[in-house]
């Protein structure tokens, strides 16, 4: 029987052990099954955005902590398992026979999306059979070639003397080239081949864009303020892919029941407040703050007083503030 194909390879199970969390833990609170879970930490089942979102949020943990980097020591597991394929791949002739399907598929003049249809087989899988990255079941076999109107041994036999003719040979060299590793955007592992690796950055980058960065919890009689993307919340539709945009907790206290508890301040770092606009207020240069650094921050009207002096107006208990910046709040979203 073929093995399970590794489509994304992931830190998942290292980072729940790390949290002394059991498999079925998160199974239950991710609304999955202990089988599903144990294939999306062995990296052999998809996850879609929400499934990804949700278990980032489970393990308290970032986007990027679950794709695995050069550096993680999964990484070599992954770099001799994934070579080991490859070699299989090679000597087992997977290469030859994907490249025969394609010729015989260009031949026939279907397009990949009907050839995959014929054969009853989703688009992906159909695709990872022609670039040979993919071990076939022998039940697969037979509706392979019934979909281009052949028995068994006529498709091994077409496949065959195309080989031997030599016009598979261009085609696999394509292939070699064209499939290269990307687990991570701008952090591949060098050299390697691997299935599906597209699949990963493409998540990464999608689910990225729906993620806005917690930038301060209330701390106090203020906000405790950091420029740093540990704790990240999904971002309201009308706001995905804006730069700039950051959310904060408020004290809603400090706001004399103007915002309901349980609720996000959503802002914007590139939109400086104006006199009647709501803003973000930090006593320090936004733009000179380091991530490492923890600062104040109130969440104020601006107003401006009869000399044109711009201020920040807290309600409860009433206070004035002089904030070196002063970022619009543009959305308040219920928990």
């Amino acid at each position: 029987m073929a093995q399970e194909e590794i489509i994304f390879p992931n830190n998942i199970r290292n980072i729940r052990l790390a949290k002394g969390m059991k498999m079925t833990d998160l199974a239950r609170r991710a609304d999955l099954s202990l089988s599903a879970v144990s294939k999306i930490e062995k990296g052999v089942r998809r996850l879609n955005q929400k499934q990804l979102l949700r278990i980032c949020n489970i393990l308290g943990c970032k986007l990027s902590d679950v794709f695995i980097k050069e550096s993680d020591a999964v990484a070599d597991q992954w770099q001799s398992e994934i070579k080991r394929r490859l070699s299989d791949n090679e000597n087992s002739g997977l290469k030859v026979f994907g490249s025969g399907m394609r010729k015989i598929r260009q031949q026939s003049g279907k397009t990949i999306a009907q050839a995959a249809k014929d054969a009853g087989m989703t688009l992906s899988v159909y695709h990872k059979i022609e670039v040979g990255q993919r071990e076939i079941y022998k039940n697969e076999i037979e509706p392979l070639a019934a979909s281009f109107a052949m028995k068994t041994e006529e498709l091994f036999d077409k496949i065959a003397n195309l080989y031997k003719s030599g016009e598979l040979n261009k085609h696999i060299s394509k292939v070699k080239e064209r499939v290269k590793s990307v687990l991570v955007p701008g952090n591949p592992l060098s050299g390697i081949d691997m299935q599906g690796s597209l699949y990963g950055a493409k998540l990464y980058d999608s689910a990225r864009k729906k993620l806005v960065p917690v930038f301060g919890t209330p701390s106090g009689k203020a906000i405790a303020f950091n420029k740093s993307d540990s704790a990240m919340i999904i971002a309201p539709s009308e706001l995905e892919g804006r730069k700039g945009i950051y959310a904060i907790m408020p004290n809603t206290k400090r706001m004399g029941g103007m915002i309901p508890e349980k609720s996000y301040i959503f802002a914007d770092a590139l939109t400086q407040a104006k006199p009647g606009d709501l803003a973000v207020c930090l006593d320090v240069d936004f733009d000179t703050l380091g991530t490492d650094e923890t600062v104040n921050a109130q969440v104020a009207i601006i107003k401006q007083d009869s000399r044109g002096k711009v201020l920040g107006h807290i309600l409860g208990p009433d206070e004035k503030i002089t904030p070196k910046t002063m970022h619009k709040v543009i959305m308040v979203v219920m928990e």
